[in-house]
């Protein structure tokens, strides 16, 4: 069966919703006392979102067959190591609010929310374009290819929530008390109603999502248009974000050398939207995911030598 041109029923639709308000019903429970997120703890929730992940392609090859599947595999993989990106700038955002341990994750479980529902919004409107226009693959290619250049040669984009046009008018708009209050992201001060500042982090990690929820839309889409598999494999790629903070937010520097793979998959995503509206057509779908997998084993295996290279340099000193 054609990975493009399979339709999921409604059910399936529903089910997959119904699935992930419960993970995320389960996740809320679980740490409704605020407390610090422990590596061990987070070691087992990554360990769950990325079993569920893979469980669910397992469901779309039983269900659809094996490229449909193949190609769930291939966004997968991609939007997880993209999410990694995303982590590095959480971390900054966290630094710069100094957001309290006991309180990041329920920043991040709201964030997430968020995250998902920008990334559906865009996947249809993003699967819409490509339908209707026959420039658009070329567009949204040159995007990506621009997209991965700017990753490669500029690094991280710019997270300083000052410069932030949606922090900016956020805070003007809306009454904001300069502390934190617990957990909560309004309090009452002098009669009035205001947000706390650990609502303002969120608003400043919600608009810097959407920078990355268009990127990792419009990589996903050079993989598939079929929405369902899009949206699928994005939503259980964000939704093992938090945990995966947890994990690596102390350990990115491991991976230095991981944004020029990402950038060399962005360019690689661009350049396969592009040749689709050529002669050439849609590049098969096992070579996406070979080139998805070989190039983050490179980038991570250089991240690793690099630092081992780097003590060893130290340590002769």
């Amino acid at each position: 069966m054609d990975q493009g041109t399979f339709n999921a029923p409604l059910w399936a639709w529903a089910a997959v919703g119904a699935v992930i308000a419960v993970m995320l019903a389960v996740d809320v429970l679980s740490h409704r006392d605020n407390h610090v997120i422990e590596l061990r703890e987070a070691l087992i929730w990554t360990g769950v979102w990325i079993a569920a992940g893979l469980a669910f392609g397992l469901v779309v090859w039983v269900g659809w067959g094996g490229e449909p599947a193949v190609a769930y595999y291939s966004g997968y993989l991609l939007e997880k190591a993209l999410s990694i990106d995303n982590v590095f700038v959480f971390a900054l955002l966290f630094g710069y609010f100094r957001v309290p341990s006991e309180y990041q994750h329920k920043v991040l479980f709201w964030g997430v929310v968020g995250a998902l529902a920008f990334r559906l919004l865009f996947i249809f409107a993003g699967a819409e374009l490509l339908d209707r226009l026959a420039f658009a693959g070329f567009v949204l290619g040159a995007f990506l290819i621009w997209t991965g250049w700017r990753l490669a040669v500029r690094g991280e984009p710019d997270v300083d929530p000052d410069r932030n046009v949606v922090v900016r008018l956020f805070r003007r708009l809306v009454p904001t008390d300069p502390d934190y209050h617990g957990g909560r992201f309004t309090v009452r001060v002098d009669g009035r109603r205001r947000a706390t500042l650990l609502l303002v982090a969120l608003v400043a990690i919600e608009a810097t999502d959407v920078i990355f929820a268009i990127d990792s839309v419009a990589a996903i889409l050079a993989i598939t248009t079929n929405t369902f598999l899009v949206w699928t494999a994005t939503a259980f790629a964000v939704l093992g974000l938090r945990s995966l903070y947890f994990c690596l937010a102390g350990l990115l520097r491991h991976f230095g050398h991981l944004r020029y793979g990402l950038a060399v998959l962005l360019g690689f995503a661009g350049v396969k939207l592009i040749l689709a509206d050529t002669p050439v057509g849609k590049l098969p779908i096992w070579l996406t995911l070979l080139v998805v997998v070989l190039t983050l084993s490179v980038a991570i295996g250089w991240s690793v030598v690099s630092v081992r290279r780097e003590r060893r340099r130290h340590a002769r000193r």
